[in-house]
Formats: structure tokens, sequence, C-alpha cells
């Protein structure tokens, strides 16, 4: 498996833990080389086995994960980490972006969106969890946390920009079309250019990337 993304979990839940790994297993892309229970023994395996990526728990005994995210990017500048949180979690996974980590997923994510997340990081770039809420949204934006995002808001046209507004509202492709009078395959090829120019996979991104470039208010997605 040349070409496969060497991983790391790290969780205090040991069937949590077993459950993630007998998915990943499963996978060719993804090369399971150890499991951790706290951020310690986290830090150790890491240091052992140099993964190519590390899927932490936030919360965990005798060091959490952004303390133990922190270190790691000390030692391992080159370590891709995507934390793992709960739904009450929210100031704590801005504090695991500011503190480095490249993606957080909520623990109930489904085997499609952890894999994805783990390309996405792998690629070089950020994964934003499709639960993100509008308050997390805000919360990214307001943070430290930089995506380095690039495409300022001036590539998108009048109408990119209007269906970005209504994607941002939860709206669906076919409730945009019949807002906007176009068709639904019409508003799919434009949600599909404008994730291409952000850079992003799904509408947590979008929003994330509309209220950093202020395209949309945080009060109108509320």
């Amino acid at each position: 498996m040349k070409n496969s993304i060497s991983l790391i979990i790290a969780d205090d839940h040991e069937i949590f833990r077993d459950g993630l790994a007998l998915m990943l297993a499963k996978q060719d892309t993804v090369q399971l080389v150890g499991q951790a229970g706290d951020g310690q023994e986290l830090l150790r395996l890491v240091d052992e086995t140099r993964p190519t990526m590390v899927l932490t728990d936030i919360k965990m005994p005798r060091m959490d994960g952004i303390a133990a995210t922190r270190l790691l990017l000390q030692r391992h500048p080159e370590l891709k980490i995507i934390a793992l949180s709960m739904h009450e979690e929210e100031d704590l996974v801005v504090e695991m972006l500011e503190a480095g980590a490249r993606g957080y997923l909520l623990k109930h994510a489904d085997k499609k969106e952890i894999l994805e997340a783990i390309l996405t990081v792998e690629a070089g770039n950020i994964y934003y969890c499709k639960h993100t809420t509008a308050n997390l949204a805000a919360l990214i934006v307001k943070s430290k946390f930089d995506s380095q995002k690039k495409a300022p808001s001036a590539l998108f046209t009048a109408r990119e920009k209007e269906i970005i507004r209504l994607i941002c509202r939860q709206h669906t492709a076919q409730e945009i079309g019949e807002l906007l009078f176009l068709s639904k395959r019409t508003v799919e090829g434009y949600r599909t250019r404008i994730l291409e120019k952000m850079d992003v996979k799904n509408t947590a991104g979008v929003v994330i990337f509309a209220l950093k470039h202020n395209i949309i208010r945080e009060e109108e997605i509320g």
C-alpha cells in the first residue's frame, strides 16, 4: 500500500475507536498504524510511527486534543490532523483549528463523510463538517484560523452571489430554482462551479467562505 494514507486514531472511548478502525481497515486508501486512548499516548505513537494523518478526539484524559495538536505540529509540521467532536463542543472545534487542525468531523459522521474528510485534508484542503451550524461558521470566521483561501468575492458574478446567499440559507437546488426561475439542473451547475471556485466540498464550506468574504452577513443566516 505505497500510496495509502497512514493514520492514527486517538479517542478515550475504546468502542468508538474500534468501530472507526474496523471501517478504515476496509479502505484501500487508508492504513491504520495505531490507536491511542489519550493525548500523551498519541504523541508517543506519532513519534514512533510517523503517520500521514491523525484523527483525534478533542476531549481526552492526560492531554486533550488541542494541546496534543500544538505539540505534534511543533515536532511534525507536515502532519495533518482532523478533530473529532461532539455537537456541544463548537468553541473547542475553533481552538483545534487555531492549534493547527485541518478539518473536523462530528463523531456521528457516516463512513462516506469520514473518507471524504480524510481525502480532502490529504489533498491539502480544509474539511468543514457538513453538519456545521451557522453559529460555528461565524465562530470560525471570527477566529484566528486562516484557511488561506485566495479567491476573493469579486470572482463571483451577481447571479452566483445570489445563489451563494440562498445556499447559505439552506435552500435546496429545487427551491433556489423556483425562487430565481431557473431549472434545478441549472442551479446544480451553478453550485458545482461555486464549490470549485471556493475550493470547498459542501454547504458548510460555502457558508464559512461567504461570511469571511462578506458575501453574506451572519444575521442573514441565523
